[in-house]
């Protein structure tokens, strides 16, 4: 059997240049500035602070930080694909906020017909690129570049339409991400892997393996962002006390799942030492279990809680149901995305249900209706003017009952995995036309295959002792 060349000589430069020309086309039609981007509507005598770059630029540097460093860095845990998993990501992050910026905005168009740009357009775009970085990491290493551009390309129309479906007609609570981030990127991610099935990686690979330099950096990855997680979480929150809560509920969420993450390492290995992909992932399974209700009145002790809940079936799901994915259903999930970002979003909606039911006016006062603003009254209501009074410029409402708007978020959460399944299910048979340089199995998870690399990639030179940590008895 005839392999498939797999150079990038013409296939990268063509699919770049036929992308980056469309989207220059695009820009070129549809995109202006932002009303505190443009010079006619900002003048000397403008206050500066009142420009929403200050209130808006923080959180997008640290969202960047987590995109390009933190999912770039925790990506190169493998001996041989440190390049791909960094570099790889660099590319399709890039792309992809190019991308998103476009394809969100034809759902948010001013009255003009224009896209107009500012720097919340780049943190959403941010966000979508998350998105498309989870579902990378069920395929890493088992695509080209060229892949995953066109993965890309088709990923971020398919969740911008999802997104603003769901928000538009659903209306649901979800600051942190976990329905139209985690959940979505999850299922969608899995669904290509599946299609894309190799029976040749089914056994495992040599070179799927880590090394003490790669885990290093994978780790680094995860500091990143682990600092940063807050600021994704709150990012998208209602500014003032709701945002305040966000930070302060993922920051107890992500340290209750780090400790735990520690204890169950330990717990779970045989030999009683920590392992390090265990480290590298399940430590942040907080962030995202904490997610759907970040910003809600759930009390420290319950973000705790969520915390140790998220972890605890994160480290299961690694140890116990990606194998058993693999085995009966045939999902190679490189990453082990279900675990981090599956199994914790889907325990994250629950939370965030359960906090829907329990809110009222005696928990919030008459600030339930900011945090829940489709809960406020009809405009007919002869209480809404009250409301108005104690809360300036609140808006009338669907007013929707605690009991309706759960059923509006278990809408939304199917509503996302059927849209992310098809979706992938679609993607996935695009990806394996010949064309776009799949790598052949012998070549996964090997940086040789795309990269010029150094003579020393593959060393393999490791000073021992002569005595084995494991010979110590204690």
């Amino acid at each position: 059997m005839k392999l498939q060349s797999t150079s990038l000589r013409f296939r990268l430069p063509v699919l770049v240049g036929v992308l980056e020309a469309m989207l220059l086309a695009l820009y070129a039609g549809f995109v202006t500035y932002g009303d505190n981007a443009n010079a006619k509507l900002q003048t000397n005598e403008t206050n500066p602070m009142d420009n929403t770059l200050y209130k808006d630029y923080p959180m997008f540097t640290d969202v960047q930080v987590m995109i390009f460093i933190g999912f770039g860095c925790l990506l190169a845990f493998m001996r041989f694909y440190g390049f791909g998993g960094m570099v790889f990501n660099f590319l399709t992050a890039t792309f992809t906020i190019q991308w998103a910026i476009v394809a969100q905005g034809f759902f948010n168009l001013h009255p003009d017909g224009k896209i107009h740009l500012g720097v919340i357009n780049l943190l959403n775009a941010e966000f979508t690129c998350a998105v498309i970085l989870i579902s990378f990491g069920a395929v890493l290493g088992k695509t080209s570049p060229v892949q995953l551009l066109v993965m890309a390309l088709l990923e971020v129309p398919t969740f911008a339409v999802t997104e603003w479906a769901i928000i538009k007609y659903l209306k649901i609570n979800d600051a942190g991400g976990s329905i139209l981030i985690h959940i979505f990127a999850c299922y969608f991610g899995l669904a290509v892997t599946r299609v894309m099935y190799r029976p040749g990686l089914s056994d495992g690979h040599a070179k799927e393996t880590t090394s003490y330099q790669s885990d290093i950096l994978s780790i680094l990855g995860t500091l990143f962002l682990w600092v940063f997680w807050p600021t994704f979480n709150s990012a998208l929150a209602l500014r003032g006390d709701d945002q305040h809560r966000a930070i302060l509920h993922t920051f107890i969420a992500l340290s209750s799942s780090t400790l735990t993450a520690f204890a169950l390492s330990a717990l779970l290995n045989k030999k009683g030492k920590l392992t390090m992909a265990d480290i590298q992932n399940v430590t942040l399974a907080g962030g995202v279990t904490v997610g759907a209700s970040v910003d809600m009145m759930i009390s420290p002790a319950a973000a705790f809680s969520l915390g140790v809940l998220g972890c605890t079936a994160c480290m299961l799901g690694y140890k116990y149901l990606s194998p058993f994915l693999a085995r009966q259903f045939k999902i190679q999930d490189q990453c082990g995305i279900h675990n981090l970002h599956g199994l914790t979003g889907l325990i994250s909606c629950l939370a965030g249900i359960v906090a829907i039911l329990m809110a009222s006016e005696e928990v919030y006062g008459p600030s339930l209706y900011e945090t829940f603003p489709y809960r406020a009254p009809v405009e007919s209501d002869p209480h809404l003017p009250e409301l108005q009074i104690l809360i300036p410029g609140i808006k009338a409402g669907e007013g929707r009952s605690s009991q309706e708007q759960a059923l509006y978020q278990v809408a939304a959460i199917a509503a996302t995995i059927g849209a992310s399944v098809v979706g992938g299910v679609l993607t996935g048979f695009v990806l394996k036309l010949p064309w776009l340089a799949s790598p052949p199995d012998e070549f996964c998870y090997d940086d040789e295959l795309f990269f010029e690399v150094p003579a020393d990639y593959d060393s393999t030179s490791v000073p021992k002792t002569s005595c084995s940590p494991d010979d110590v008895k204690v």
